[in-house]
């Protein structure tokens, strides 16, 4: 972490202002990109301090995110995290249905503390469907498995880290106070605002944007219209003026004129 340091005071080590707003632009640059693509994102952080801002900014920009525990294999092993999908759904079928009459109290406790694990742990994931574009992390070091399978799978990694982290595991390192909730709500509520602008203008199935604009449309500038037009104006040159007028001034010249004496 020594380059994203900028000095040490009284044995605190003060990271560098600059080196957080560099990977914050990288970060939300790369994020833009990853939602305007269609791809998801997903949010982990299980730490206390970031659990409600993680979880509220995956809700915000419709993505997925992790904030009670990190199960082994969340990536490496997803077909296994859907078959307890699966069955999260098959007990919140059973108790919609009614268990007092099927089942014994025991076996009703049994299963709501099940049912209670699993949306606990899963409920964030429950409409990922694929594997996500990218992954966001709060405290590398707490969410090491994460960023390691992620990198096993080939998943670019975004992270607040702290100068107690390891940087080689993040692809876009984001330096800044991984503990506090402001430091990590305001980072969050950055990239949000780029993903929710690469949303807005990904294509829509007929290739047209939310403003209605063809794709190569909402990419032509200014600069690039007026060269079209002047390109125009020399393809088709406008039509010369007719001469009625010149003779009529010669058959009716006006009064005064050199003509008109003589």
């Amino acid at each position: 972490m020594s380059p994203y340091i900028f000095g040490k005071r009284n044995l605190i080590h003060i990271i560098d202002i600059r080196e957080t707003v560099k990977g914050l632009l990288r970060a939300k640059k790369f994020l833009s990109g990853v939602a305007s693509k269609g791809q998801d994102v997903l949010f982990v952080g299980t730490k206390r301090q970031a659990r409600n801002a993680v979880a509220q900014a995956a809700e915000r920009t419709g993505m997925h995110y992790v904030a009670e525990r990190w199960l082994g294999g969340t990536l490496t092993n997803y077909r296994t995290i859907r078959s307890r999908l699966s069955r999260l759904e098959e007990l919140e079928t059973i108790e919609a249905e009614g268990m007092a009459d099927k089942y014994s109290k025991k076996m009703i406790a049994t299963l709501t503390r099940e049912r209670r694990k699993i949306h606990r742990n899963l409920e964030g994931i429950r409409r990922m469907n694929k594997l996500p574009g990218a992954l966001v992390l709060i405290d590398v070091q707490r969410e090491i498995i994460a960023a390691k399978e992620a990198r096993k799978l080939g998943i670019p990694v975004i992270a607040l880290i702290d100068t107690d982290s390891d940087p080689d595991f993040v692809d876009i390192p984001i330096p800044g106070n991984d503990d506090a909730m402001r430091a990590i709500e305001l980072v969050l509520e950055e990239l949000c605002e780029s993903m929710l602008a690469g949303k807005r203008g990904r294509p829509a199935e007929d290739g047209t944007d939310e403003a209605g604009r063809g794709p190569r449309a909402a990419r032509r500038s200014s600069r690039a219209t007026a060269r079209a037009g002047k390109k125009e104006a020399k393809t088709n040159p406008e039509p010369a003026a007719s001469d009625d007028s010149d003779t009529a001034t010669a058959e009716n010249p006006p009064t005064g004129s050199p003509v008109a004496s003589t």
